[in-house]
């Protein structure tokens, strides 16, 4: 037995979040105190927190090992000094995952790129044969409901790019990620999440591929 499933086994069958997680969030998005954590932090850990670590434990063998955020706020440079987050949020070698009150997302792709990533992204966006390849992967994506965008979109062309270039959309994307989510409800209690994410890796692999391939790691 992996390590994946062995955690799995350990933890418990994935099967969704209940009623019970939503609620909180719900009421954390009103009274974000350390008060209202307190008093409900075994609900956190049992209804929040365990879905989360038994659905990372069975993506595991496919996916690598997942880790979830702290949900712990950084409110040294916000005017907004709440606490804790609103959502639970992890992430493994395939994707990013959240939830909270509204909806479950998940998410992959090229996020906030460094300089040297941006700049491979940029070039191969422009060559017409990689370019077009990407273009195609994104309406492919963007056909099945998922949303491919960036962290941030130029309003023009980046400098060095002509404003007629044939991809100028894709070339104004400071990265590239791929998103999808769904409104929580009643399927949220089942395993039909892991399905839907699973779902998503495999729409989002062509995409995946393309970014490794072209773009690759941070350098320095």
């Amino acid at each position: 037995m992996g390590p994946g499933k062995a955690q799995a086994a350990a933890r418990g069958a994935f099967k969704g979040w209940t009623a019970g997680a939503v609620e909180f969030f719900d009421q954390l998005e009103v009274d974000n105190t350390k008060t209202f954590w307190t008093a409900h932090k075994v609900l956190y850990e049992t209804k929040v927190r365990g879905p989360m670590e038994a659905l990372l434990a069975e993506l595991a063998p496919t996916c690598g090992e997942g880790r979830i955020f702290r949900p712990y706020r950084d409110t040294r440079f916000s005017k907004d000094k709440s606490p804790y987050k609103t959502n639970i949020a992890a992430h493994n070698d395939g994707c990013y995952i959240s939830l909270n009150a509204h909806a479950l997302g998940v998410g992959a792709g090229l996020y906030m790129p460094s300089p040297d990533q941006l700049a491979r992204f940029r070039e191969a966006v422009a060559d017409d044969r990689i370019g077009t390849e990407l273009e195609r992967l994104v309406a492919a994506l963007r056909k099945k409901g998922v949303s491919v965008t960036a962290h941030e979109v130029l309003k023009t062309a980046p400098r060095g790019y002509p404003r007629d270039h044939p991809r100028l959309e894709l070339l104004q994307h400071k990265g590239l990620t791929a998103w999808q989510e769904w409104p929580v409800g009643a399927w949220l209690g089942t395993a039909a999440p892991k399905k839907r994410v699973l779902d998503f890796l495999s729409a989002s692999k062509p995409l995946r591929a393309w970014l490794d391939a072209h773009v690759g790691e941070a350098r320095g």
